[in-house]
This record gives C-alpha cells, sequence and structure tokens, in this order.
C-alpha cells in the first residue's frame, strides 16, 4: 500500500511536534482520520476503542527494566557473561531525527537484539503479510526508534488479543519505505493545513468511530449529489442529561456514579457514563472531586436560576480544533457570509412555522385546516428572506412572520373545560400574543422556559464540536448573550420548543393550576417544571428522518450533525450550510 504525500510541501522549518506512531497508523488507514485527530484535536469513543483501552490495561502499567544499548551489544561480543534478557513494558521512546514518538506496548529481547510487541484488541486477520499496512507501519517506527537509540531491532510481534495470536513482522526495505513515506505524508498534511478529502463508499467509514463527526458520506451527497448516504453507525447509546433542581441539594461523586443529596438524605444515583450533561436549577451545589471527575469526561455542567433561566456551564479544558474557532471567526467578520447563513436559517425557520401551523391547526375545532391566506403569508416572507440585502431588512421580514406566526398559535391548541383555571388568578391557556421578560400567561411561560432549554442544548452542543457560541452571524456579540446557539436553534424553535409547548398542553402534561404569578409574570410550579422537562427530553429523543440524507436520527443526534455541517461549511468543505426543513 503506498502513501502519497499531499501538497504543498512541509517547509525544511517545520514546527510541527513529535508524530505518535498511533497517528501514523491512522494516517496509512485514512489521512482524513489522521487529520481530524491529531490536527484538529476530535475525538470519539466507540466500542473497539473501549475494548482496546480495556486490552491494553495490563500492558500500560509499566514494569520490566530497559539496559543501555552498550550492555545489550556486549552480550554479543563476549564482554558480558551470559545472555542479557528484556522484559519490560510501557516504554517510551522519541526522536527529533525521525520527528515521531511512540509508547512501547511490550519489549522483549534475548542477547543482543530486542523486538517490540503492539497489542491489538481484535482478531488476527489473515492476509498475505500477516498484519494489515497500518498495523506494521505502526510496529515499525517502534524498531526505527529503538534503532535511533542504539538498539539491533529487525522485527517485532503483533499480538491479536482475540485470537490471542502472535505475528512477527519483518521490518524489511520495503516496509521501512513505507513506514518513512508515511511520516513524511502526515508531515505534509499537518503543515500544510488542509484536511484531506472524505474517503467515497468505503467500507472502512462505517466502522470508523469518527464517522458521525468526519460525515464522509453526507459530504460527498451534498458536493456531488451522487452516493448513498449510509445511516450513522456510531455503536453508542446515547447519554442523557440530569437535571437537578431540588432546593440544597448536593451532587457528590462515588467512585463512577454522582449521588443526589438533599438535607443529609440520598435521593437518587446515575451512572456517569449515562450523562450527557448535568442541569442545576436553583441553589443546588456541585462537590469538587464530582465537578473535576465530570470536566476530565467532558461532561459540561449547565447553571440555571430557580425559575430556569440559562445562566452558563462550566467545561473541561475545551475543544483543541482551533481551525474551526478560527474559520468562525472569519466569516463572523464577513458580511457576505453572515447574511448568506442568516438569510438560510430565517428562511428554514419560517418553512417550519409554516409546517408546524398546517399539521397542528386547531382552532377550536371550527377549521381542519390552516386558513390558505395565512400559509400564502408565509410563502411571502420565506421568499422576502431569500432576498434580504442586509441583516437589519431580514430582522424585519423575521419579525413579520414571527408576528403572523403568534398571530395564530393560539389556533394550535387544544381547548376545552379543563383550560378554565380555578383559583391561583384563574390562569388559563388563551393565548393571544407572545410576551416575555416576564412572561404574563402560562402558555408565553411555557415558551419561554422551552426556548430557554433549547438554547442551552444547542450551546452545550456547539461546545462540544469545539465553535464559541458566543460569537454568532445573524444575532449580534452581545454581553453573556450565546450568539450562535441562539443562530442555530431558529430552525428548531417551532420543531423542537413550540412542539413541546403544544404536545404539554393538548395532552394534559400541564394544567392551568401548575402556575404561579410571581415577580409581575407567571412561572410553572417545580413538579409542573419537571414533567415538562421530561416533555422536552422526550422530543429530543424523537426520531425523524433526515429530508436530504434519507436516514432516521433523533432531534439530539440532529443537533451535532447540523453543527459539523456548519464546521464543514465554514471551512470551505461545502458551498453552502444545509439547514433543516421537515417535509
Amino acid at each position: 500500500m503506498s502513501v502519497q504525500a499531499p501538497e504543498p510541501a512541509a517547509s525544511a522549518e517545520s514546527e510541527t511536534p513529535l508524530i505518535p506512531a498511533r497517528m501514523v497508523n491512522e494516517y496509512v488507514y485514512c489521512p482524513r482520520l489522521a487529520y481530524l485527530e491529531w490536527v484538529q484535536g476530535e475525538w470519539a469513543e466507540s466500542v473497539d476503542t473501549v475494548e482496546g483501552r480495556f486490552n491494553h490495561r495490563r500492558v500500560n502499567r509499566k514494569g520490566g527494566a530497559l539496559p543501555e544499548p552498550g550492555a545489550i551489544s556486549g552480550a554479543i561480543s563476549g564482554d558480558v557473561t551470559g545472555e542479557t534478557r528484556i522484559h519490560a513494558r510501557s516504554i517510551t521512546l522519541s526522536s527529533d531525527a525521525l520527528g515521531a514518538i511512540a509508547v512501547i506496548d511490550l519489549l522483549e529481547g534475548e542477547g543482543g537484539c530486542v523486538s517490540p510487541v503492539d497489542y491489538k484488541h481484535g482478531k488476527r486477520p489473515h492476509v498475505e503479510k500477516g498484519a494489515y499496512d497500518p498495523e506494521r507501519v505502526q510496529l515499525c517506527i517502534q524498531g526505527l526508534l529503538l534503532e535511533e537509540h542504539g538498539y539491533q531491532c529487525g522485527s517485532g510481534v503483533i499480538y491479536y488479543v482475540a485470537s490471542r495470536e502472535r505475528v512477527n513482522i519483518d521490518f524489511d526495505a520495503e516496509l521501512r519505505a513505507m513506514t518513512n513515506s508515511a511520516l513524511e505524508g502526515i508531515r505534509r498534511m499537518a503543515d500544510g493545513g488542509g484536511i484531506p478529502e472524505p474517503l467515497e463508499d468505503s467500507p472502512r467509514c462505517p466502522h470508523c468511530s469518527l464517522v458521525g463527526i468526519c460525515l464522509p458520506d453526507e459530504l460527498n451527497f451534498i458536493r456531488f449529489d451522487k452516493g448513498e448516504v449510509r445511516p450513522l453507525a456510531v455503536s453508542r447509546d446515547e447519554s442523557l442529561p440530569l437535571y437537578v433542581q431540588a432546593a440544597r441539594a448536593s451532587i457528590r461523586k462515588n467512585g463512577d456514579t454522582l449521588e443526589v443529596w438533599v438535607d443529609d438524605a440520598k435521593e437518587t444515583t446515575a451512572r456517569i457514563n449515562d450523562i450527557s450533561q448535568l442541569a442545576i436549577m436553583g441553589n443546588a451545589s456541585v462537590t469538587a472531586p464530582a465537578l473535576h471527575e465530570l470536566m476530565r469526561r467532558g461532561i459540561p455542567v449547565s447553571w440555571h436560576s430557580l425559575g430556569g433561566w440559562f445562566m452558563g456551564h462550566t467545561t473541561g479544558l475545551g475543544h483543541k480544533n482551533v481551525e474551526l474557532r478560527a474559520a468562525q471567526y472569519r466569516a463572523s467578520f464577513n458580511d457576505a457570509a453572515c447574511l448568506q447563513i442568516a438569510c438560510g436559517l430565517i428562511q428554514a425557520k419560517i418553512r417550519n412555522c409554516r409546517t408546524l401551523a398546517r399539521r397542528n391547526w386547531r382552532d377550536n375545532g371550527r377549521d381542519e385546516t390552516c386558513p390558505d391566506e395565512t400559509l400564502a403569508e408565509f410563502r411571502h416572507g420565506i421568499d422576502e428572506a431569500g432576498r434580504a440585502k442586509g441583516i437589519p431588512e431580514l430582522m424585519g421580514v423575521e419579525g413579520q412572520a414571527a408576528a403572523r406566526y403568534f398571530g395564530i398559535f393560539g389556533g394550535l391548541l387544544k381547548r376545552d373545560d379543563n383550560n378554565a383555571g380555578n383559583g391561583n388568578g384563574g390562569f388559563s391557556f388563551d393565548f393571544n400574543e407572545r410576551n416575555r421578560r416576564p412572561p404574563k400567561d402560562p402558555v408565553n411561560a411555557l415558551l419561554s422556559f422551552a426556548y430557554t432549554l433549547l438554547a442551552r442544548s444547542w450551546h452545550v452542543t456547539l461546545s462540544a464540536v469545539g465553535f464559541d457560541p458566543y460569537r454568532g452571524f445573524y444575532h449580534q456579540p452581545r454581553y453573556g448573550r450565546p450568539a450562535l446557539a441562539l443562530d442555530m436553534m431558529e430552525p428548531f424553535r417551532p420543531l423542537v420548543a413550540d412542539s413541546s409547548v403544544l404536545t404539554a398542553i393538548n395532552n394534559g402534561e400541564v394544567e392551568p393550576d401548575d402556575f404561579v404569578s410571581a415577580a409581575g409574570g407567571v412561572a410553572l410550579k417545580d413538579t409542573a417544571r419537571k414533567r415538562f422537562i421530561a416533555t422536552f427530553e422526550r422530543r429530543l429523543d424523537q426520531e425523524i428522518t433526515h429530508p436530504i440524507f434519507g436516514y432516521k436520527v433523533s432531534y439530539r443526534r440532529l443537533f451535532e450533525v447540523q453543527a459539523r455541517l456548519l464546521g464543514r461549511f465554514l471551512m470551505g468543505e461545502i458551498n453552502d450550510y444545509p439547514n433543516f426543513v421537515t417535509r
């Protein structure tokens, strides 16, 4: 297997850091995978990575002694009595001359020669050379590093844990040339600063842990309008948020679980592996060990006021993909790019508002369908958004469409005798207009809370993908406002937030007496807020068919897909950002 080094050529004064042998393995397997992991800092767990880490648990513990090269060579010349036997684990070697670094799982030797042993979690493949080229190259780098440090090394061993077989690999001239070519190729790729093209219809992609980040089928389909888009096949269960809103609650770590304590009594526990984020509402606290473990695992903690307003979130070191943020900042200062993105977002929002109104129209049972003139006005708004010459004009179009939408929103609500409030100020689910800060009626209170949950979800997703949530394209940056999260949630306001409100009201999951007057407005009671959060999370878990790619995906997973497609657009891999518009 030959490896072609991409252009442009690397500079003689390259500042590329030492290349890990594992990254060279990935480069031979797929140059794009190596770029995503090493240059952009992307990573995703899969069954293979978890099993591999488990199988390395013994060899990762350092053990045994590695004698100096002179002591080993002395055994050959007869200067040392007897033979020098070597058995050492987890040996790290590097070389500036090679520009590489490797951790050798196991090093064996007898007499004057040493052999690296590389552990692989799968079964031995029945191929001509005993192992696949990426694995052979990774092992050869270890041999070259040993030789750079003065040891004699003419071969190595790959140990396949699943089949418990050892395969001897000779470091012949052909393998050494392939290895040096791969080292030069990955160095030139990193120095060139351009992400390699995705593979086309490759059988490797569905088994790759980064397929949901790379999106090879999706990008090729958008760019060339050809090929079949295979369903996202990342083998992992979706973890879920953990909400804590009990007063004076304390979240503590106990092994691999989080415990929620209230007034010195343990209320519940949750496995950390099953948590996607921790959402704290009110004055609950998190212990330092729990917070450290969540940051180490990349699980964000979002902080909300007692009424549910999103105040911020705590993360670890953040994403390493500087290239993505640089592209985001460049586009955010480009008026044409901002307008292109913003027009698409607002057109998608109006389209989805129109679809929600058409599907859920009730108007107290008087009309079976949404009036034709209303649907025509939505279509006119979509056309106007596409012709907008600037952000201010687009904001005017969006404002008109929003007024039109909320003007008929009451016609989407179920009306019956249960909607009449009896006490608590005589609340009902009548809706006349959108109001906020604070909301004046139960429907507006639900809408505001749903938008807060949606903004939080997008904020966390964008941060996890590598964006700066506070620098947007449509919403202008303002202190404390996550402009990009507000941008990206626009098309999903009707599909996720508004739909959750309609479900909660029309299915009787919240009642008029679930609300109280507070600070001049209306707010949800604690028990009702808990029920509505469950409604919202169920909506995020609902699977829909992607209108472009044709596979089924949950809204929760869709947010990440859309965020990564935005990144591909900003980095020049596709010509436009494909907004999500439901059918």
